[in-house]
């Protein structure tokens, strides 16, 4: 899957921990400015807050764990995140 780089706008990017300064710079994460919803599917109930979304440019949409909102997000590019939203209305999965 692939995300433009017009969906990371604003995005604050960092350095794994895994990194270090002798060839091993293999991955940055990005930290994410984006107005998250709750899922319509989470509750108030213990234990059921469990999903938030964000929409980002370009149709890509972020998905992460509500109770841990620091943790990472996954990140899914428009068309993807378009199949899979047309999949589930089309009881496909």
């Amino acid at each position: 899957m692939t995300v433009t780089a017009d969906a990371l706008t604003g995005a604050g990017w960092y350095k794994s921990s895994y990194s270090d300064g002798h060839g091993g710079n293999c991955v940055e994460s990005a930290r994410v400015n984006a107005d998250w919803f709750k899922s319509s599917y989470s509750n108030d109930t213990p234990g059921g807050d469990c999903v938030e979304g964000a929409r980002l440019a370009d149709g890509a949409m972020a998905l992460r764990d509500s109770k841990d909102p620091h943790s990472p997000a996954f990140v899914f590019g428009g068309g993807a995140w378009a199949a899979f939203v047309d999949a589930l209305n089309g009881g496909q999965l």
